[in-house]
């Protein structure tokens, strides 16, 4: 009996001992871990566990109404860079157009201009007429020079280079046909003159006073009020020979018929380009009459 007995106690050992090694569920684990934890935060932190910092808190670790603060502040951040973003991009497409607008405002003048310069260069190539030939190209006796008006305007001004010009020897074919150009242009009769400096370049193209006359011509058109015309005839006298012994005249005369035309900014350019090009070598009297353009054009 007592074997019996002792036969099922180690029939039931073996169970028992299984029972006890079988691996323990997740839960288990879960909870014991928890433990752990809960152990170790009250070893460091003896005072208390720190609000939402550590462990597994049964409440959350922000508040609703500070989740909607930020959501709500975030929202605000996106729309204003998205504001600026689309700034950005108005600003930059009215830069281009500016730009572009600008681009075709240059083209177009110089087309203008150039336009003007080739139909100035075609009717100064046209052979005058014979009685212009022959009035102009005559050899006459020189006339007593007139000497320059006192109320000439700064733009008819009489520069003692162009008066002295014209007091020249009356065996001088060419100079003496320049100098019936700027008597008549002294006298007030521009389009005459221009009539007759036209005529003289024409027959005379290697003359030194070339310069002169398509200076003068220039200031006539100036004179009698026709600035646009000016200013493409002393442009094309300027850059056909810069250093002709009027193509810095030119360039002062140049700006005050851009000044004339309403273009303050064209004039200072090219105030500027006089100072470049002739700076100390040009004539006192002409580097304060560009002094006085520049103050009048309020160049920087």
């Amino acid at each position: 009996m007592m074997l019996a007995g002792l036969g099922a106690v180690l029939a039931m050992a073996p169970a028992s001992t299984m029972a006890q090694r079988q691996p323990a569920s997740p839960e288990q684990r879960l909870d014991r871990l928890e433990r752990q934890v809960q152990q170790m935060q009250r070893q460091v932190y003896p005072k208390g566990r720190p609000a939402d910092t550590a462990g597994f808190p049964d409440d959350p670790a922000a508040t609703q109404a500070s989740v909607m603060s930020l959501d709500q502040r975030i929202d605000a951040l996106e729309r204003q860079m998205q504001d600026l973003l689309r700034a950005s991009e108005e600003n930059g497409n009215r830069l281009r157009g500016i730009e572009s607008n600008t681009n075709q405002m240059r083209a177009d003048y110089d087309q203008r201009l150039g336009a003007m310069e080739q139909r100035l260069s075609n009717a100064a190539t046209i052979v005058p007429d014979a009685s212009t030939t022959t009035s102009v190209t005559t050899p006459v006796t020189k006339p007593k020079p007139q000497p320059p008006r006192a109320n000439v305007t700064p733009s008819g001004a009489v520069t003692p280079g162009d008066a002295a010009a014209a007091v020249v020897p009356a065996s001088d074919p060419a100079e003496d046909a320049y100098s019936e150009g700027f008597r008549l242009w002294n006298a007030g009769q521009y389009d005459q003159a221009i009539t007759s400096l036209r005529a003289f370049t024409s027959a005379y193209p290697k003359s030194r006073r070339v310069s002169y006359a398509n200076n003068l011509i220039g200031r006539a058109l100036l004179d009698k009020g026709d600035a646009r015309a000016a200013a493409s005839a002393l442009l094309a006298n300027y850059r056909k020979d810069p250093g002709g012994e009027r193509a810095a005249d030119s360039l002062y005369y140049l700006g005050q018929a851009l000044m004339k035309l309403g273009q303050p900014g064209q004039a200072c350019k090219v105030y500027s380009e006089f100072d470049d090009v002739y700076g100390s070598k040009a004539r006192a009297d002409l580097k304060k009459q560009v002094a006085d353009g520049k103050a009048q054009a309020n160049c920087s």
